[in-house]
């Protein structure tokens, strides 16, 4: 497929946002640089080289006439975890590959799965299912997964809050966990038949980067050796201030109470 001038930086643009959706959505390095290589070739580049880290993407694509472009886009925004968005953006690549379509329906389909949004509900269900069963798992009574869940709705509320702010994921951990801490102590204190430790464990099971954690792991393995120290190094950031909330919260209640 020839591609004008004009066509060719639209389509660089396509790739970039590809890559960032991509990465919002938890995917690994090697599936990021692969799917921006294959489409880019889809569409006509003799040669695509995509660097990808968690936080930086830069991509060049070539062409047959000599002609190059290249651009480097910033990446804000915390990996998450998405496997609805990012089954469609596969999907969307894959079909890209087989059945080439035009870049305006590339770009009007990438825009259409960005602004797919999790079912809040579903997430709060699945929140209080999770916290219950662990607390419980680990050796907690029915009241301590019954709890455990309705803090859990807390963590929920209080993730989409900070969601929205400039809040980091390091001071959000710090906090949620902080907040988390002083209230299962005091209703710990007051209610004595529970058990702290199991509800604050199923209630830590929300907060912790283990997908971020385990694809970290996974980059390293397959090569993409920064990528994954940094994503792990982020991992290890993030329990830290979680464990750190929890501690801070311990020691304010041993000496208030």
């Amino acid at each position: 497929m020839s591609l004008e001038h004009e066509q060719r930086a639209d389509l660089l643009e396509c790739l970039l946002d590809m890559g960032e959706l991509l990465l919002e959505c938890g995917a690994e390095i090697s599936r990021v640089e692969d799917t921006l290589s294959r489409v880019g070739r889809a569409y006509g580049a003799s040669h695509v080289d995509a660097f990808v880290i968690t936080s930086l993407i830069s991509l060049s694509i070539e062409f047959s006439d000599l002609d190059a472009l290249t651009e480097t886009r910033r990446i804000y925004s915390s990996a998450g975890t998405d496997f609805y968005r990012l089954e469609k953006i596969n999907e969307l690549s894959r079909h890209t590959c087989r059945e080439l379509i035009p870049l305006p329906s590339l770009r009007k389909s990438l825009n259409d799965i960005s602004k797919i949004k999790k079912d809040d509900r579903l997430i709060v269900l699945g929140s209080v299912l999770a916290a219950g069963s662990f607390a419980i798992f680990f050796g907690g009574s029915i009241w301590d997964g019954a709890v455990s869940s309705v803090f859990a709705v807390f963590v929920c509320l209080l993730q989409s809050y900070l969601g929205n702010t400039e809040v980091s994921t390091a001071a959000s951990n710090l906090m949620i966990s902080f907040l988390i801490g002083i209230g299962v102590g005091v209703l710990c204190k007051y209610a004595t038949m529970l058990h702290m430790d199991k509800i604050l464990i199923g209630d830590i099971m929300l907060l912790i980067p283990g997908l971020a954690m385990t694809n970290s792991v996974r980059n390293m393995l397959v090569g993409n050796t920064i990528s994954g120290v940094v994503r792990l190094t982020e991992c290890f950031v993030w329990a830290l201030a979680l464990a750190g909330g929890f501690m801070t919260a311990m020691l304010l209640l041993d000496i208030l109470l």
